[in-house]
């Protein structure tokens, strides 16, 4: 049987309900302070995260809805400033506390510590935005749990591709099998697959219409002892939460 040696996490939509009121809103103020009258819906959002990456997404958005634009610079460099700026209103939010972690995550991350199970993330979400929310909820050490954060451009493809899994495994030097990928999106499942990883996907309310063939298990959270997650496609036996023990029981199929 396959010993499960790491866990390589997902960030936006997997750790934390990001998406819909935190990027998405942060997206918004960047656009009113650049003096641009845009402003992203909660349901163009959904059809905006088809496009993985923030700079992508803002790409795709002028392609298909602002063709005429005339940036004031350079494209690149507008996207680019653009981004940073979304994501200085992005890291505010999270100081704020306005974004928590999804149920079991905190709970999962320390029992993986206390356990030696080895910690990663694989995300196209910047540094600094990972950092933040991790300093905000686990501590100012948490990034330091994480051997490996592959985040932003670290590499060129964004998810689906499975260039991040891949470099995550490479920084880790473990085979694909013994680990387990938690992510909450099709793209994300296609690039952990892809990547030859086990994966469980967590859904969330702009995630859960996917299709997810192929994942190991589909749940509604992470789930908690007081409150358990709901299984949405295949087995998780007895257990009502995501422990290391179910963990285990995924990379061993």
């Amino acid at each position: 049987m396959v010993q499960l040696q790491a866990l390589i996490f997902d960030v936006d939509g997997t750790l934390a309900e990001t998406e819909r009121d935190g990027h998405r809103v942060a997206f918004n103020h960047a656009f009113a302070a650049a003096g641009l009258d845009w402003h992203w819906t909660v349901e163009q959002y959904r059809d905006l995260l088809e496009v993985a990456g923030g700079k992508e997404r803002i790409r795709f958005y002028l392609d298909r809805h602002q063709p005429h634009f005339e940036p004031p610079q350079d494209l690149n460099d507008f996207i680019a400033k653009l981004h940073a700026a979304k994501t200085s209103h992005y890291t505010q939010l999270i100081s704020e506390g306005l974004i928590p972690l999804r149920p079991g995550v905190k709970r999962l991350l320390q029992e993986a510590r206390s356990q030696g199970i080895r910690l990663a993330i694989a995300t196209t979400t910047t540094l600094e935005n990972v950092v933040a929310l991790l300093e905000k909820h686990l501590g100012p050490d948490a990034p330091n749990w994480f051997e490996v954060i592959a985040a932003g451009d670290v590499v060129p493809a964004k998810k689906p591709a499975p260039d991040v899994y891949l470099y995550t495994l490479q920084a880790l030097a473990l085979p694909p099998k013994a680990c387990l990928a938690i992510e909450d999106s099709h793209q994300g499942l296609q690039s952990a697959r892809q990547a030859g990883l086990p994966t469980l996907v967590s859904v969330n309310d702009y995630t859960r219409h996917h299709d997810f063939a192929g994942a190991a298990l589909v749940l509604s959270h992470l789930g908690e002892p007081d409150l358990p997650f709901d299984v949405i496609q295949g087995n998780a036996g007895d257990a009502m939460y995501l422990d290391v023990n179910l963990a285990e029981k995924l990379v061993g199929q």
